[in-house]
């Protein structure tokens, strides 16, 4: 097990126009490492190529290939829009989620974004998750027992179960992106400090985690191994996330 420090929680996401209808997008936080690279002609996505880089489950390098169903597909500045496409649940959840990305930066027609995401670890239930977008902050919520409490129309809204289409559906395009950027991160961010190393596979966590993603959907999740030593720790060192790209995961036999 990585010997975690204190620190915050991080996630970073980067998206970049490389060139003209190229979009390479990243992410990585302590237990994920993945890449996209979409092509598009300005009005429809022509390639999604995705590229794990450090993964959690034996399973999860493979689930590259459903996310060439996002193929043909219109571009949308509505990061959720892969979802009319493809089942989030039939993919990686990280993948899926940064190809969506890539699709609404395409349709922007911007150069570049970053998203940089800091969640502390609760103290007595209570945290603060912060999101800065291009260096600036944007979002600073308080959390009490994981959900948000003092920033509406945020803390106003269903948090579990709904927070995501609430924010799609009601905020423009921009600020719902930003908003689902950091909900993400703060589902992710409350697995810090787990000692995940102690599960075999992925069916240990059955009871917890069927049928969320690609690695847990029935037809793998027994098959599907941890990548023990998988985990990193970017609390003190913010800096590294997304420094080396050419990264290579542990075996995948675990």
């Amino acid at each position: 097990m990585t010997a975690y420090t204190e620190g915050p929680y991080r996630r970073r996401i980067r998206l970049v126009t490389v060139e003209p209808g190229v979009i390479d997008a990243a992410l990585e936080d302590d237990f994920h490492h993945f890449a996209v690279t979409l092509r598009h002609d300005g009005a429809r996505v022509v390639e999604v190529a995705g590229r794990p880089v450090r993964w959690p489950w034996s399973s999860c390098a493979d689930a590259v290939v459903p996310l060439r169903q996002l193929e043909g597909m219109a571009l949308s500045r509505r990061c959720t829009a892969v979802a009319m496409s493809a089942d989030p649940r039939a993919n990686c959840t990280h993948l899926f989620d940064l190809a969506g990305l890539a699709v609404a930066h395409a349709a922007r027609g911007m150069g570049r974004r970053q998203y940089d995401a800091e969640i502390p670890r609760p103290v007595g239930g209570r945290s603060r998750a912060r999101l800065w977008r291009d260096g600036a902050l944007l979002f600073d919520w308080q959390l009490v027992d994981g959900a948000v409490v003092d920033a509406p129309p945020y803390s106003d809204v269903r948090w579990n179960g709904g927070f995501m289409r609430w924010a799609d559906s009601t905020l423009d395009p921009d600020v719902a992106e930003a908003a689902i950027v950091l909900r993400r991160a703060c589902t992710i961010g409350s697995g810090r400090g787990m000692d995940l190393d102690v599960f075999d596979g992925a069916g240990d966590l059955e009871h917890l985690m069927s049928g969320v993603c690609f690695t847990m959907q029935p037809e793998r999740i027994h098959a599907a191994l941890r990548v023990k030593g998988s985990v990193r720790d970017f609390a003190d060192r913010p800096e590294a996330l997304l420094g080396d790209e050419t990264e290579a995961s542990p075996s995948r036999e675990g």
